[in-house]
């Protein structure tokens, strides 16, 4: 296990090397100065000039400012956008937690339609609920997650008139960004009727929360699917039939724990796609978060906040999908026989 783990790191450490290799040569292959493109200060005065070619090595050759700029990363000195003229730092740590709550969100509401609706459909095998829903879940995996939120939109925003078409809150609702997560925010704020802000949060997330959740919600029924059906096959489960227990029995006592713990690590698995997709549907309904961030920085070419942003979310989906590596392995050290799926 030791061997493993330290394996994982070597290339935890390797990968995100070659991130910070690839974000520097960023800098070089944009248009404009490399010297700009990197720290994002526009037109400066000749004594910040001298500064920022100091820190960054300009005179040195290309391996030294490599060596420069990732100094100054582990420093937390990212740069600033053209944009907004702050720090990268900054804009991240308000955009990046406005898409890990919506993932978080979207994700336990895939689990919650996912699992039983699996497990529905592995235990009525070849029946109407089996094809039904196969028949949804293969619709579902089918429309594209961009699609999806503009029918969305469509049907509940502006035909019905049920759900509120983009953003987070409404604007009448002043709440001070503290964390970036909006439901905490709510709850530091002042002189605001936090019930009608909950609520109104809450209206705001359905649609784009359900556009995302679709898609893994199906890709994690099938999952379960394949699971339920695997476990039903076995020995031990046909032993307890001849024991005259119940179908309910056998599902509670052998069925459902059998089914779900070879599957989990492959549930989990699917939170890195579901934050792909939440990046696509944030552009969709304007939720500040990074995805709808970067949009913004490619169509106002902010070469600095491009870089930062891809460095971030590659970053973070790297350090979760090796992350979780690990504490599979941990808690399950057989995962070489794990169940292959199909989806």
């Amino acid at each position: 296990m030791l061997n493993y783990t330290i394996r994982r790191l070597n290339l935890l450490f390797f990968t995100l090397l070659v991130l910070s290799v690839v974000s520097f040569s960023l800098a070089f292959l944009f248009p404009g100065d490399s010297l700009t493109n990197l720290s994002g200060v526009k037109s400066p005065t000749p004594i910040q000039l001298a500064s920022l070619q100091e820190s960054y090595k300009v005179d040195s050759n290309y391996f030294w400012q490599y060596i420069a700029y990732l100094r100054l990363l582990l420093d937390g000195d990212w740069g600033i956008s053209f944009t907004s003229q702050q720090p990268l730092l900054d804009d991240l740590s308000t955009t990046l937690p406005a898409t890990v709550e919506l993932s978080t969100y979207a994700f336990t509401l895939a689990i919650l339609i996912g699992v039983p609706c699996g497990i529905i459909a592995g235990l009525k095998h070849h029946k109407i609920f089996d094809f039904s829903i196969l028949s949804a879940s293969l619709l579902g995996y089918s429309v594209p997650v961009f699609w999806l939120a503009l029918i969305l939109i469509q049907l509940f925003s502006l035909q019905l008139s049920l759900l509120p078409l983009s953003g987070r809150i409404s604007l009448y609702f002043d709440v001070p960004i503290q964390s970036g997560f909006i439901i905490y925010d709510i709850f530091q704020a002042e002189n605001i009727d936090k019930t009608a802000a909950l609520r109104d949060v809450f209206f705001h997330l359905i649609l784009p929360t359900l556009s995302i959740a679709i898609m893994t919600g199906t890709i994690i029924i099938r999952i379960v699917r394949r699971s339920v059906l695997n476990v039903l096959e076995q020995d031990y489960i046909k032993a307890a039939y001849g024991r005259g227990q119940t179908n309910a029995q056998v599902f509670w006592k052998h069925g459902l724990r059998n089914s779900l713990l070879p599957v989990l690590p492959l549930i989990v698995t699917q939170f890195t796609t579901l934050l792909t997709n939440a990046m696509i549907v944030e552009v969709i309904f304007s939720w500040p978060g990074i995805g709808n961030w970067l949009i913004q920085a490619i169509y106002q070419r902010d070469y600095p906040a491009i870089r930062g942003g891809m460095l971030m979310v590659s970053s973070l989906v790297i350090m979760f999908t090796i992350s979780l590596d690990i504490l599979i392995r941990v808690i399950d050290p057989t995962k070489g026989r794990k169940i292959r799926v199909a989806v």
